[in-house]
């Protein structure tokens, strides 16, 4: 059964999600919420949401993997991504497996009804003359490297053929955890 103005919320930060289901109920939609992949197939056993928000890094797995199942499993389901993480790599990765928009978090209730509502690309979108510095690659890169090793530093480290503790530096300055 699918409900006009259902949403499922797949977000393991439970202070977050509880403050984003409240914030959708306030605007008369139906909220499920699910702290990550392995919820998600009971749950659509039951509804059928017409929208979906996933963070990308949940505490056991993948965002991406929740994108995946949700597209497979509900047909014309409006999923936006939400990240602390955001990368141009798993941007790009997102909107392949079906988002219809990614933002980056602190991204507020209001971001991501407009996201839904938006059912295309804006082509009048500026351009920028200023390139993308080595800093920025060098984050991208890393961040990459870190997803496609389903966060493990040690691995990540590995792969960009870093010391751990080096890894571990460079993200500290990030704020990333």
């Amino acid at each position: 059964m699918v409900t006009r103005r259902s949403v499922l919320i797949v977000e393991d930060d439970e202070v977050f999600a509880r403050t984003l289901c409240r914030s959708f109920q306030r605007r008369d939609y139906d909220v499920f919420h699910c702290a990550g992949r392995e919820e998600i197939s009971p749950v659509l056993r039951e509804i059928s949401p017409r929208y979906a928000v996933v963070d990308l890094k949940l505490a056991r797995g993948s965002g991406l993997e929740c994108v995946k199942l949700l597209r497979t499993e509900c047909r014309g389901i409006k999923i936006v991504v939400l990240t602390g993480f955001a990368s141009i790599a798993t941007a790009v990765e997102a909107i392949k497996l079906g988002a219809c928009h990614y933002l980056a978090k602190p991204a507020n209730t209001d971001d991501i009804v407009a996201a839904f509502e938006r059912a295309e690309g804006d082509v009048n979108v500026p351009v920028t003359d200023r390139g993308t510095s080595i800093k920025n690659l060098e984050w991208e890169r890393i961040h990459e490297t870190l997803a496609d090793a389903n966060f493990n530093i040690s691995e990540a480290a590995r792969r960009l053929g870093l010391h751990r503790r080096t890894l571990a530096r460079k993200l500290k300055k990030r704020h990333v955890k």
